[in-house]
């Protein structure tokens, strides 16, 4: 069998190295990104937008049980895309990413139209295929009165 030229050896070696993975800070950065983009979904009332951030898997934990998969999730909240101004908002306050690059953390404050605190979120995103983040699961909480003020 004929040996590679060193030249064609070192090529094929570097393409089978994987790139660097990016730094925490980008990971983070990338996870903000796709929450404030899944966010802007209810702000421009774009329920298949919406839709499109759901993984297959997603689970979606209300004060009446967990909405399973995509289609439920998506057919629950089919109702708050209907009215042509938005019920509520929400956008990030914390982000965590893991190490790996496969998991993150969203929270931050859901507010009314009128700019209220009426809740907080969580939501835990996996990357499904690089750069592309599906939420997995989400929960909100009601906050007190005493938190509104």
């Amino acid at each position: 069998m004929p040996r590679l030229p060193l030249l064609a050896a070192l090529v094929l070696a570097a393409c089978a190295t994987p790139g660097r993975p990016p730094s925490p800070a980008a990971l983070r950065a990338e996870v903000e990104a796709t929450e404030r983009a899944f966010a802007r979904t209810m702000a421009d009332r774009d329920h298949a937008a919406f839709t499109s951030f759901l993984s297959e898997e997603a689970v979606f934990l209300t004060g009446k049980g967990a909405l399973r998969g995509k289609a439920e999730v998506a057919a629950a909240w089919r109702r708050l895309y209907q009215e042509p101004a938005a019920p509520f908002s929400w956008e990030p306050d914390t982000v965590e990413v893991l190490p790996s690059g496969t998991l993150a953390l969203t929270q931050g404050p859901v507010r009314d139209p009128a700019g209220r605190l009426v809740a907080r979120f969580s939501s835990v995103w996996r990357r499904e295929a690089p750069g592309t983040w599906r939420i997995v699961l989400d929960h909100g909480c009601e906050v007190c009165d005493a938190c509104r003020e």
